[in-house]
């Protein structure tokens, strides 16, 4: 179990930054919507986009992240959705936006989905990412899909009570760490007095209810499970405190697709934005994708809550989002991020 105190030097970007130089990732492939046959290479695909109305489809790479709010995207190439834009869509698996971003930069990915920290990291490092589109969100009011948990008798009811406790995130300088900070300055706390460790979102119940740590940072299906010890409390919902419907993760594409495919960008937009809405309207037809894809068991995929999904481009949010990475020394340069923009 790795700790570290609020003022960490943000050596994840540095880290960041070597592996996309180094351009070095393992991914699992995860089925096609429309498999083609043929032997292109994935840096090859993509190269001609073609309207679907031609009948033939197009191969790209989308890499993906196994959590609930992938299963829109799931939902659309199982659907059919982006052969009906003309696409076949390989989904490669990987641990993290962070994670994909070096796929993308070398172009053996046309598109990811993944946290928009990753993206803005990358930006601050000069390193040229273009955001196709805003993809899953936390709730703009009542219960979000993520909270901050601690044990009934901790004492801890607040933001402000964790000063000089331990609390877990999945890993630091991401959003869990960012808004949780913020959310204890806005209660008048003093965000630098907390330890943040990193450990798998799988251990920190158990860590939690053993006494080694003071608070975690939960998501769904982790959060309900927690929730449903009555020795458990909310301490509050992070995301949603610093601002109504934060981007949870976004769509982006790397500077050179954007550029010279902007067809195969329209495409990707109008499919996955389809599938986003398509999703919203089927949420009987999501639930049942969750097992099987994310190995859970059949009442805990009927019971989670889902994030919502739509592709609005969160520009102005997105900022707020990096004006608190440079607040809390998570990025080190001034950034418009409507510059990284790929408008529909």
């Amino acid at each position: 179990m790795t700790s570290h105190a609020a003022s960490i030097t943000p050596t994840i970007r540095r880290g960041l930054v070597a592996a996309l130089a180094a351009g070095t990732l393992v991914l699992a492939g995860c089925g096609s919507g429309s498999p083609t046959g043929t032997e292109e290479s994935a840096s090859e695909a993509g190269s001609s986009p073609s309207s679907a109305s031609s009948g033939e489809l197009t191969s790209i790479s989308v890499g993906t992240i196994a959590i609930a709010s992938s299963t829109e995207l799931r939902y659309g190439v199982a659907e059919g959705i982006f052969e009906d834009h003309g696409l076949d869509v390989e989904l490669i698996e990987g641990q993290g936006g962070a994670a994909l971003l070096p796929a993308v930069q070398n172009g053996s990915m046309q598109f990811a989905v993944g946290n928009p920290m990753s993206v803005l990291t990358a930006a601050d490092q000069g390193l040229p990412m273009k955001v196709v589109s805003g993809y899953s969100w936390s709730s703009a009011e009542g219960d979000d899909i993520n909270a901050v948990v601690a044990r009934k008798d901790s004492g801890i009811t607040g933001f402000e009570d964790l000063e000089d406790q331990t609390v877990s995130v999945n890993a630091v300088h991401t959003l869990g760490d960012l808004s949780i900070m913020e959310s204890t300055e806005m209660a008048g706390g003093d965000p630098q007095k907390i330890n943040f460790n990193e450990m798998p979102f799988p251990d920190m119940l158990a860590q939690l209810e053993q006494g080694n740590v003071d608070a975690v940072w939960l998501p769904e299906p982790f959060m309900g499970r927690a929730l449903a010890d009555p020795e458990n409390v909310a301490v509050g919902y992070p995301n949603q405190e610093v601002m109504d419907g934060m981007p949870l993760t976004i769509a982006f594409t790397s500077e050179s697709i954007a550029e010279e495919k902007p067809e195969l960008v329209t495409a990707f937009q109008e499919a996955l934005t389809e599938s986003a809405e398509r999703a919203a309207q089927d949420e009987e037809g999501v639930r049942a994708m969750l097992p099987e894809f994310l190995k859970m068991d059949e009442e805990t995929a009927q019971s989670i809550r889902l994030e919502p999904a739509h592709t609005d481009l969160p520009v102005e949010k997105m900022q707020t989002i990096y004006d608190l990475m440079l607040k809390y020394g998570m990025a080190e340069n001034p950034l418009d991020v409507e510059s990284l923009y790929v408008q529909p």
